[in-house]
């Protein structure tokens, strides 16, 4: 079982926010000790997700744990909205599905791109998407 060593919260209501969140994403990466790759993998997909947190659930915010685990580890981060919800959560996972304006990438990538994904989403209620990498 994961031992949280470090946490942080931070609401995601702007463009800003989605800056913030990189940034921090970027030091408990480090903190954790993750390589360059992961690293980037880690912030590509929590900005992918800050961003859909802004633009379709109306703003949220994020939980990012800093985990250990039998001497290993990782990062934690957990999106939250209260927005719509996602009515169809495969048919959002796939590459080319959206609902919006972008190009359909950003929940399937965050998924490709992280060790561990979880979505609960219940229409009219909100979404929470939590993303894992590990070293």
């Amino acid at each position: 079982m994961a031992t949280t060593v470090r946490s942080e919260r931070l609401d995601i209501r702007s463009s800003d926010d989605v800056v913030r969140v990189r940034q921090i994403t970027r030091t408990l990466a480090l903190e954790a000790g993750l390589g360059l790759v992961d690293q980037t993998k880690i912030i590509t997909a929590a900005s992918e997700l800050a961003r859909n947190v802004i633009d379709y659930g109306g703003g949220g915010h994020v939980l990012l744990d800093l985990l250990e685990n039998a001497g290993r580890r990782g990062l934690r981060l957990c999106f939250e909205d209260k927005g719509p919800g996602i009515p169809d959560i495969e048919a959002a996972l796939k590459d080319g599905f959206t609902t919006g304006k972008g190009m359909g990438l950003g929940l399937g990538g965050a998924k490709r791109l992280s060790n561990e994904f979880a979505i609960v989403s219940k229409p009219g209620e909100g979404t929470k998407v939590t993303i894992a990498r590990w070293k």
